[in-house]
């Protein structure tokens, strides 16, 4: 191709460009486009029940859309329109309405352009809680709430509560009580009441109101599930009955395998009719620290001949009359009777000669302690079986977890072989005084060991109980028996002010040794059964003793 060639094809497409461009319309050369999304100034923020939206100003917008939902927009609570870009959302926005108390709630945003096409898209800008209603109502604790029952507390001294107000869960606007009552003068001196007759596993709104009807705080609580299910035909409810005789009455009335339910912070008196029939004795859910009461002299009754497969007892405390001459139970049977289990879960047992002491023909497969506390025993332990001769009273398995012994005479004594014992995260304190001791295998021949071993873990071991202030503070061992029983002992400590008299040492105890005394150790060992570890820097703290009173 030539130069001329070249030269008017150029010129021609150089036409063609200019052509192009004066026949394009001249709006789409200057087109306008979508205005951009809202965004915050400031993040989103919340005064009262109020919530605070700036976003930042676009010059283009003639005004906002603003959107306000509580579940992310499945729904949308309010939409309205403003001219700024500065908002409160609050009464005179919503015309009358505002908005919850402590509530979550999430916001968006369109920016308007002066052409409907060119509105922004939606712009999500996050979520904001309003703040607590300023209430006197204190917050609720796991404390406060138990399966049919919620204890509100608030702050004394300027407003008086007059009354309290239930309401459903959903009813947010606390428009509709489910129920409502007057607070007596006593509750409102102490600043606390409880109301009752709720439902378990379900929140609730429960309100505090002056004697003007004004609002002085609520808050949600949530109770529960039941322990026990007491409109079952298995079940004696003596959760509202402190007559001390009840349970008397009710351990002749339950049904074989049936619970008995007392009333908690209540006192009861040991049953003097027979254990018959195999049972679990509970105390209802309460509020306070005070459990469930039994008092016991000469010790609970077994029924002759029995065979059950259980008698448990659960968050109960038991408080014998004296330490020379009360038992849980102190059987001495002539005929054949045998307990599967007998337990204590959850309970406190002081003041007493010994826990269990078993003669004759009385027999316990399982004898379970755990997250208990045992303290003030006397001359027959926790444990004794006494009555020498083979196939007599014997306790075969032994089982001690997560509870804590402090300031026993004698520890566990038997006059008959026994399958096993397990003592597992406990903390012992001033357990058997130097004339008494910690395993007292005493039978006879044949009759002195635990056939398949003593396992000892997890535990710390304080020094000897000096209860004839002799400041002798040595603990015995093993007083008798136990030649050919295998002891096992893994993670256990015992205070620098343990010792043993001499020749009644138990092999491997401690597994490791702490050098400062008991007092060093615990926060208080021998007044208010406080064994929090004041030495922080205890090796075992986290893993060792009873959990109650680890570092957590």
């Amino acid at each position: 191709m030539n130069k001329t060639h070249i030269k008017q094809g150029f010129a021609i497409a150089m036409m063609s460009l200019v052509a192009f461009f004066a026949c394009k319309p001249e709006e789409e050369i200057t087109a306008e486009t979508r205005l951009f999304r809202p965004v915050l100034n400031k993040e989103l923020s919340a005064k009262n029940n109020t919530i605070i939206v700036n976003m930042g100003n676009i010059k283009a917008a003639t005004g906002y859309t603003v959107e306000v939902s509580r579940d992310t927009f499945k729904t949308t609570d309010y939409t309205f329109k403003v001219d700024t870009n500065y908002v409160i959302v609050d009464e005179t926005l919503l015309k009358g309405e505002s908005l919850y108390w402590n509530t979550t709630y999430q916001v968006r945003a369109i920016a308007h352009a002066a052409k409907v096409e060119l509105d922004s898209k939606v712009s999500d800008l996050g979520s904001v809680k309003t703040e607590k209603f300023p209430s006197i109502m204190a917050t609720p604790t796991a404390a406060d709430v138990i399966d049919v029952a919620a204890r509100i507390r608030w702050t004394t001294g300027g407003v008086t509560v007059a009354k309290v107000k239930v309401f459903a869960k959903t009813d947010l606007k606390l428009a509709t009580p489910l129920a409502q009552y007057n607070v007596s003068e006593a509750d409102q001196k102490a600043g606390s009441t409880i109301v009752s007759k709720l439902n378990p596993l379900t929140t609730y709104q429960l309100a505090i109101y002056a004697a003007d009807g004004t609002i002085k705080g609520w808050d949600n609580f949530t109770t529960i599930s039941r322990a026990v299910d007491t409109s079952s035909p298995n079940v004696i409810d003596l959760s509202e009955n402190d007559d001390p005789t009840a349970l008397n009455t009710a351990l002749l009335n339950v049904v074989e395998g049936g619970i008995i339910v007392l009333k908690k912070g209540a006192t009861y008196t040991m049953p003097v009719n027979n254990f018959a029939k195999s049972v679990t004795i509970t105390s209802a859910y309460g509020f306070g620290e005070q459990k469930t009461i039994i008092t016991t002299s000469g010790g609970g009754n077994i029924a002759t001949g029995v065979t059950l497969d259980y008698i448990r007892f659960s968050n109960i405390e038991f408080i014998g009359a004296d330490i020379g001459g009360s038992y849980i139970f102190n059987p001495n049977i002539a005929t054949l009777t045998t307990v599967k289990e007998l337990s204590l879960d959850n309970c406190i047992a002081s003041n007493m000669r010994g826990l269990l002491r078993i003669r004759g023909k009385f027999f316990a497969t399982n004898f379970i302690i755990k997250n208990s506390i045992i303290h003030q025993i006397g001359t027959y332990g926790v444990l004794t079986t006494d009555t020498d001769g083979a196939g007599n009273a014997a306790v075969d398995n032994i089982i001690f977890q997560k509870s804590t012994f402090s300031k026993i005479n004698i520890f566990l004594t038997s006059r008959q072989n026994s399958n096993s014992v397990l003592i597992e995260d406990c903390t012992l304190s001033e357990v058997a005084t130097n004339s008494g001791s910690l395993f007292n295998w005493r039978g006879a021949a044949g009759l002195r060991n635990v056939t398949n071993g003593i396992k000892i873990s997890n535990c710390i071991w304080g020094h000897a109980w000096d209860q004839a202030g002799t400041a002798v503070l040595a603990v015995r061992g093993k007083s008798a028996g136990l030649d050919l029983t295998n002891i096992t002992v893994l993670n256990t400590y015992t205070t620098g002010d343990f010792s043993y008299v001499a020749g009644t040492e138990i092999s491997g105890l401690p597994s490791f040794t702490y050098t400062k005394k008991a007092s060093e150790l615990w926060v208080s060992p021998y007044t208010g059964l406080n064994f929090n570890f004041k030495d922080t820097s205890f090796p075992g703290r986290k893993d060792t003793g009873d959990p109650r009173w680890r570092v957590k």
